[in-house]
């Protein structure tokens, strides 16, 4: 293996206003250096940006009319939520941006990252051209795509995507009908599922593996349980939690309990979330963060 490990670029448009853990989030970010980001939207360059993350300025008009001229048909949903429909195609959209490294990614920002390149090494980079951190989905918080033509263009092949992605509705396509492309049968007993997947050159070029860091959802926990951690800690770049002491983890998607952190408590105050970042250490619960 080379010296260089595989380069990663990860891109993220976003519009409207950064949630109030943004500070966390670029935390997270700056503790995996040789990872970069790109955001991109309106909200403004966020402070404390890291010198691995990058932010550029676009309006919401003027990214959907990039998007249009790119993709050649009528991008202009009212709700920018609609942007998931996106995903897929951000590698084309984004050609420029990427260019240079070995594989770009889509994602989202309710997750804090732990160390990315401990569960993305470099044997499966150099292995595979797709990464999913489900084992039956493509996970849209956060998925890797190597950088080719194929991988770049193979959003064209999801079922209907031109009317799809032309209409109002949001329809999961990053988690839907990409899925689609590479798990057939899926709903299939184990077995038999893994035989289908071996007649599917893009399943056999993909890793669908269960990360485990989005809880409290569909997926039941390492153990087959519902019974999932109530904390997990964020110290300088390793991420556990209070269910599998010393285990870590490539990331937190804290999805399921995002809802309940409220935007008027204490609890999210833009000088105490500043401070818990400073500090390097902290934790999630159900309630929000809280030093450690």
């Amino acid at each position: 293996m080379s010296a260089k490990p595989p380069s990663l670029l990860i891109l993220i448009p976003y519009f409207g206003q950064w949630p109030f853990w943004m500070p966390l989030f670029l935390k997270s970010c700056e503790f995996n250096p040789d990872i970069n980001w790109l955001l991109i939207g309106d909200c403004g360059e966020p402070l404390g940006l890291p010198g691995n993350v990058q932010y550029r300025y676009c309006g919401y008009a003027e990214y959907c009319d990039h998007v249009s001229a790119l993709l050649g048909l009528e991008f202009y949903p009212q709700n920018p939520y609609k942007l998931c429909d996106l995903k897929p195609a951000l590698g084309f959209i984004h050609q420029q941006e990427t260019e240079g490294y070995d594989f770009w990614g889509f994602g989202d920002l309710d997750l804090v990252y732990g160390d990315l390149r401990s569960y993305f090494t470099e044997e499966k980079l150099r292995r595979y051209d797709f990464f999913s951190t489900h084992a039956r989905r493509v996970s849209g918080h956060l998925c890797l795509l190597r950088n080719n033509e194929r991988m770049r263009n193979l959003f064209w092949q999801i079922p209907m995507f031109h009317e799809r992605i032309q209409d109002q509705q949001h329809h999961a396509l990053d988690e839907g009908g990409f899925s689609r492309l590479f798990l057939k049968r899926k709903n299939f007993p184990e077995p038999l599922f893994k035989l289908v997947g071996l007649f599917n050159p893009l399943r056999r070029a993909a890793e669908f593996q269960e990360a485990f860091s989005t809880p409290n959802g569909k997926v039941a926990w390492v153990d087959g349980t519902r019974y999932f951690p109530d904390c997990w800690q964020w110290e300088m770049g390793r991420l556990t939690n209070d269910r599998m002491l010393g285990k870590t983890y490539p990331y937190f998607h804290f999805l399921g309990w995002k809802h309940l952190f409220g935007e008027n408590s204490e609890l999210t105050d833009p000088v105490r979330i500043s401070a818990l970042a400073a500090a390097q250490k902290w934790s999630i619960d159900c309630r929000g963060f809280h030093p450690a």
